[in-house]
């Protein structure tokens, strides 16, 4: 199948990477020509513009765009809009505002263009693991673009069928979902983050816990000399609190015990916020959610080795490198 990609970034080019392996046609964009012929040498057709971009795709067109949220994907859909045609589809796969492709959506449904919102998991290490995709918009250009989807996700690998789901249909189980009208995807994805967020915290605080078992604070025999290492590679060992995030924090202590390279200084995306916003809204509460967000505001202020371990997570899943204080 054909898809045109504009970004080509950590998650952006690994996808068409991905893509390419599995057959289909990828025409690339980005804002540097050395990037597209990058691509082009690893089998990519490249625009140098979205004009050429749009020309060499055939119609029905599908463009996935891959770029920062906000205002550049915004002025972004409204230029393609400008280039495209009735029946073509224009994807975000970015980590936009879930009531912003609401908005788009509508804006592009006026002019006979078709939209989907792609909430994309899956990091630095998507182009061998697969995306785990959330997916908004209509169902039927879903299913126009289900070989991509299919293409991009993990698909059901080793991981052990889930007692029941032998009654079940539908794609879930290969790592990618339809999972409503317009925003549905990035609502999803927007939720994800959240509970990253806390997952990721209450891992930060057990392993600063342990750290911190030597303080001089606390009698003599209660003091535990731990090996963080030891210990993370042991809960990844048959343990209930195993998870992929455990793996990383596992590689990362590894690597540096101490976790030397990293201060401390902690990031958030828009995800975490707009996820206690949506918990405001619905009068839902969200306590260890908006915990682990004030938290990330906290440790710009100071930092603890929780937050190590935090920026350590964020790195590995992600490629997120710490900023500097301003």
């Amino acid at each position: 199948m054909q898809l045109g990609m504009i970004g080509l970034g950590r998650m952006g080019g690994n996808m068409v990477r991905r893509l390419i392996r599995g057959g289909h046609e990828c025409i690339v964009y980005a804002r540097r020509p050395e990037q597209v012929k990058q691509f082009e040498a690893d089998g990519a057709k490249g625009a140098l513009s979205l004009e050429e971009l749009i020309s060499k795709l055939d119609q029905p067109r599908a463009v996935w765009v891959m770029i920062p949220a906000g205002d550049p994907t915004d002025q972004m859909v409204v230029n393609l809009s400008r280039l495209m045609a009735p029946g073509d589809i224009i994807i975000d796969g970015g980590n936009s505002y879930f009531k912003d492709d609401v908005r788009r959506a509508k804006m592009l449904s006026e002019i006979g263009i078709n939209y989907l919102d792609v909430g994309t998991s899956g990091g630095v290490w998507g182009a061998e693991r697969g995306y785990c995709l959330m997916i908004g918009g209509k169902k039927e250009t879903f299913n126009h673009l289900e070989p991509i989807f299919k293409t991009l996700a993990p698909g059901r690998g080793n991981i052990a069928r889930t007692p029941g789901r032998e009654k079940m249909s539908g794609s879930a189980e290969e790592g990618y979902l339809h999972c409503g009208p317009s925003g549905a995807g990035h609502f999803v994805k927007m939720v994800h983050n959240g509970i990253e967020y806390g997952v990721m915290q209450a891992y930060a605080e057990g392993f600063d816990i342990m750290r911190n078992s030597m303080t001089e604070e606390l009698p003599e025999e209660y003091r535990y000399d731990l090996n963080l290492p030891d210990v993370a590679e042991l809960w990844r060992r048959g343990s209930v609190v195993g998870s992929w995030l455990l793996d990383l924090t596992a590689m990362a202590l590894a690597e540096d015990p101490i976790l030397s390279n990293y201060s401390g200084f902690v990031q958030d995306s828009g995800e975490g916020r707009w996820t206690i916003q949506a918990a405001i809204e619905e009068a839902v509460p969200a306590d260890v959610l908006a915990t682990a967000l004030f938290t990330r505001f906290r440790s710009r202020q100071e930092h603890t080795f929780a937050e190590k371990v935090l920026s350590a997570m964020r790195h590995k899943f992600g490629g997120h490198v710490e900023r500097p204080k301003n």
